[in-house]
């Protein structure tokens, strides 16, 4: 699995959980569902507010690793 962040396009992506990631050039945490990605910012007081009407279907969707065959 390769995710690459929806906001940025960056790659520089950190685990923080189990499904849960965080992008550290733009400072988003992404979750993921399946084979799609949800997007949140961390507001100041620690809640997560969604950003997943901001995307397209297809910029959330994460890219099989290479090799892997679908």
């Amino acid at each position: 699995m390769s995710i690459v962040c929806p906001n940025c396009k960056g790659k520089n992506i950190g685990k923080i959980g189990t499904n849960q990631y965080f992008c550290w050039d733009c400072l988003i945490e992404l979750s993921v569902k399946g084979d799609h990605l949800s997007v949140y910012e961390i507001e100041e007081d620690g809640t997560l507010s969604s950003l997943d009407d901001l995307f397209t279907e297809e910029e959330m969707r994460i890219e099989p690793a290479a090799g892997n065959s679908a």
